[in-house]
């Protein structure tokens, strides 16, 4: 049986459920601040490095390369690592490379430096999920799912929103150290809210190898759909929030680096909306919740070429919302769908994630670099279409009587 808390507590079960989510939302934002934020300040980045936009949107996002390496990593042998201490120590480490870009030499460096940044936040990303499928009832799991999902949708937010700041008021090394100081505070959060759990066996109870269990996942053809449309989310939200800040700074918008980071106030309906995930693929099942979010995301795209700032932004908080929604919801059926090993299954959901987050930085980077930003948008909605034909596996299983 799972543990229905985080803590061991003696308040009563509402408050122990509140207590538990508002550490996973917080875990979740220290956890992926480092991954977005940048992107605030990527014409400030790509002016510093004297790039043009692709080259600097894809060292930007080369840290999703190495939370794909990570994730995977985490499917095979995760299940060796106690998850308090794993999480603990790899936000610790993060803070390393984080403090290291900000004197970062050229743009080599600087997307190494994003890999390995990539790998810690990986590591401690997979090893969560895998400690909120453990540990939280079945009744629960969605619900903590889509926290998690919310605390990246406030690290995609405020940490945006903190880089453009500190960047603009300091400089682009303040902004590096302040976040490798976010890091370090989250290895203590993990330390002191998360229960030591017991080295999970080389099976989850049926004598399976992770490799075994790695060939059950990719057998089963919902999840094969879910890895798939997990790349796909993440292949149109970096293509979308990456490219979107040089359309906002050149005319005939033109918006400063502080302007910039109030733009992705956009995301504030996210907060709200995603932790409803749970509730909603409860009440309309995982298919249509899926859908229904996409359908979300699609509206908004065309707005993205209006030449007013505010109907762009208004699409922006519709893609945002829709996405992140739509992630809370695939994320949480890999975790209760999966029959062997959940851990594994997460991990390599991830890795399938954060593999189409780099492959939208690029693609799109080239797109929007040779073709312009209409042909990067329709090729974005190519991606959410594609993502939702796939959705019609994602069928929950019948509640047994």
């Amino acid at each position: 049986m799972h543990s229905p808390a985080m803590t061991v507590s003696h308040a009563p079960p509402d408050r122990r459920a509140w207590r538990r989510n508002a550490a996973i939302a917080l875990m979740a934002f220290l956890t992926l601040v480092d991954l977005f934020a940048t992107q605030a300040i990527l014409p400030s980045l790509a002016n510093h490095y004297r790039v043009g936009a692709a080259a600097m949107g894809l060292a930007v996002n080369a840290s999703t390369l190495g939370m794909a390496i990570g994730a995977l990593s985490m499917a095979f042998a995760g299940y060796r690592i106690d998850r308090r201490l794993g999480v603990t120590v790899a936000l610790a480490l993060l803070a390393l490379p984080t403090l290291a870009l900000a004197s970062a030499p050229d743009l080599v460096v600087f997307a190494a430096l994003r890999v390995v940044q990539g790998l810690a936040m990986a590591t401690a990303f997979a090893l969560a999920l895998s400690y909120l499928a453990e540990h939280c009832s079945e009744r629960a799991a969605a619900g903590a799912f889509a926290m998690y999902v919310t605390g990246n949708v406030a690290s995609n937010l405020f940490g945006r929103l903190f880089s453009a700041a500190i960047a603009d008021h300091f400089g682009l090394a303040a902004n590096f150290q302040v976040f490798a100081a976010m890091n370090l505070a989250g290895a203590v959060l993990a330390w002191l809210s998360l229960q030591p759990s017991m080295v999970m066996p080389r099976s989850s109870g049926i004598g399976m190898s992770p490799l075994a269990a790695l060939r059950t996942h990719l057998r089963d053809g919902a999840l094969r759909a879910s890895f798939a449309i997990g790349f796909l989310i993440l292949f149109a939200f970096i293509g979308t929030f990456t490219y979107v800040n040089f359309v906002l700074a050149r005319p005939p918008l033109a918006l400063g680096p502080m302007s910039l980071g109030f733009v992705y106030f956009v995301f504030a309906p996210s907060l709200l909306t995603t932790p409803l995930a749970g509730r909603v693929v409860g009440r309309l099942g995982t298919l249509r919740a899926f859908r229904a979010s996409l359908a979300i995301a699609g509206v908004g795209l065309p707005m993205l070429l209006a030449p007013k700032l505010a109907i762009v932004v208004f699409g922006l908080a519709l893609i945002g919302a829709g996405t992140f929604f739509a992630q809370a919801t695939a994320t949480g059926f890999v975790g209760r769908h999966a029959s062997a090993d959940p851990g594994s299954a997460s991990g390599l959901y991830l890795a399938s994630y954060f593999s189409g987050g780099l492959a939208g930085a690029f693609a799109i980077g080239q797109v929007f670099e040779r073709l312009g930003w209409p042909a990067a948008v329709t090729t974005i909605g190519v991606a959410l279409a594609l993502a939702a034909a796939l959705a019609r596996h994602l069928q929950d299983r019948q509640a047994a009587p």
